[in-house]
């Protein structure tokens, strides 16, 4: 069936003005330039999608209320497994869980094409629960990141408000502490949890943005940047691709250079896909070290002998500034 729907795309946008590319193939796409792209399905199958495709009215007023259907799951080391639903603007949903408010926060948002119960979310999740007795709060904004890419991007701005909101409700009715909370995003979702640390003055005390985003996303005030948050890094890993490979944080990261093909990798999908990948391991083993570069000649060249620092982890009192590379191997926990 997924073929057919892959065919029927081909055929369609056959008729238009430019040519696309063969199924999975992104091998001619140019960011910035370029009409089409292969892009994951998140159910580890391809959808073509056009850049250019229009997009009406009623699905920008949709987008732009998209916030409104936000959902969020609680998972603690008590409930590990079976989420419990949080609803903004009814306390007993979090006075009846097992949220703690003297726990660090870790907020956990999909991308395109995605749900909440996403592998990578159970990955990321079981990974934080493993070392820290914590809040994970997974966002649920499958709808909105369903369908039209485009729609899919107009929608970030108000996921990502509705996320700042709810935060900022849940600490005032609850409790928590700004600088007891993370913020990771994957692909679109980079972009979500930078519009959440936008929308409450940048008090997250680190967020961090798994291969942000790139198709649509260059030159875009809405992209994730280092303003959002006390702490701000990016891990790219398919740059000039479906992520962004310029620096937007206090940090990036560029494991292997930060482009297609990551080790063990032949497709986009899988080196996109990478980057949620290396956070999980990161936070179980802490094992990644980048050294900084002086530039992104130096991070293309593998050439960067300055200053070390960490990759990922769930510290919450990391810093730092720069661009830094490192290496990593083809597999678990590579």
């Amino acid at each position: 069936m997924k073929l057919l729907v892959c065919l029927f795309a081909v055929i369609a946008v056959c008729a238009g003005s430019a040519i696309p590319p063969p199924p999975g193939d992104n091998s001619n796409y140019v960011h910035g330039e370029s009409r089409y792209v292969w892009v994951p399905d998140g159910n580890d199958g391809m959808t073509l999608v056009d850049l250019e495709a229009p997009v009406s009215e009623e699905e920008i007023r949709s987008a732009e209320r998209a916030g409104q259907n936000n959902r969020y799951w609680l998972f603690t080391r008590r409930n590990p497994n079976n989420h419990q639903e949080l609803r903004i603007n009814n306390p007993n949903s979090v006075f009846g869980s097992n949220y703690m408010p003297n726990r660090p926060i870790m907020v956990l948002v999909h991308g395109y094409n995605s749900k909440g119960k996403s592998g990578m979310n159970t990955q990321i999740t079981s990974a934080y629960l493993a070392v820290a007795d914590a809040n994970v709060i997974v966002v649920d904004w499958s709808g909105a990141a369903s369908g039209i890419y485009s729609t899919s991007v107009r929608a970030v701005p108000s996921v990502g408000q509705g996320l700042g909101d709810f935060l900022t409700w849940l600490l005032r009715t609850a409790g928590g502490n700004w600088n007891q909370m993370h913020l990771v995003g994957y692909s679109l979702g980079a972009h979500v949890v930078g519009n959440a640390g936008r929308r409450t003055g940048g008090r997250p005390v680190r967020i961090t943005g798994m291969d942000p985003a790139g198709p649509q996303w260059g030159g875009n005030s809405n992209a994730l940047n280092r303003n959002d948050g006390v702490y701000v890094e990016s891990i790219h890993t398919d740059g000039g691709w479906y992520g962004i490979f310029d620096p937007i944080s206090n940090v990036d990261f560029y494991p292997n250079g930060g482009r297609h093909a990551q080790p063990g990798c032949w497709v986009n999908s899988c080196s996109h896909g990478r980057a949620p990948d290396l956070f999980a391991s990161s936070v179980r083993t802490n094992h990644f070290v980048g050294r900084q570069c002086a530039n992104l000649q130096q991070v293309r060249n593998d050439q960067c002998t300055g200053s070390t620092l960490r990759m990922g982890n769930s510290d919450l009192n990391k810093r730092g500034n720069g661009l830094f590379r490192l290496n990593t191997g083809r597999s678990w926990p590579f």
